[in-house]
């Protein structure tokens, strides 16, 4: 038996902007919308990645991450868990980086060269969620 992976769950100050967010800057599709255990659930498909966003439940008090902080040659929210997400972008990064910017999207780390040969990228996303973008390389 092996495992595969299911899901990103994210907990959001408003879950519906949040999902419309990655619908319209990144490509994303809505699947389903629901409730569960009293608070709004929201389904993305992201590049076939699933992401569920939901909102606040009663009795929590979710805490905001830090945000992401820039050191000598690299870039990390500087805590424990989970840093980031990553997707991988087949074609020009640094174009894509434009378009993406054409559409209101802020970047933490604008696209660079990590490796020989490996552009990389940080994006903000709602509720302090940060997502790398790596070039493809085929």
């Amino acid at each position: 038996m092996a495992l595969t992976f299911e899901h990103i769950h994210l907990i959001s100050a408003d879950a519906d902007a949040a999902a419309q967010w990655y619908v319209d800057k990144l490509g994303a599709e809505i699947v389903r919308k629901s409730e569960v255990r009293g608070a709004s659930q929201i389904n993305v498909n992201l590049g076939g990645a699933t992401l569920l966003v939901r909102s606040q439940r009663a009795g929590e008090a979710p805490q905001s991450t830090n945000t992401m902080q820039h050191f000598e040659d690299y870039s990390s929210h500087n805590e424990w868990g989970v840093d980031h997400f990553g997707l991988v972008y087949d074609g020009d990064l640094r174009a894509y980086a434009e378009d993406l910017k054409a559409k209101g999207v802020t970047f933490l780390v604008e696209p660079y060269d990590f490796l020989p040969g490996a552009v990389i990228s940080y994006v903000a996303a709602p509720d302090n969620v940060s997502i790398e973008i790596v070039q493809g390389q085929g």
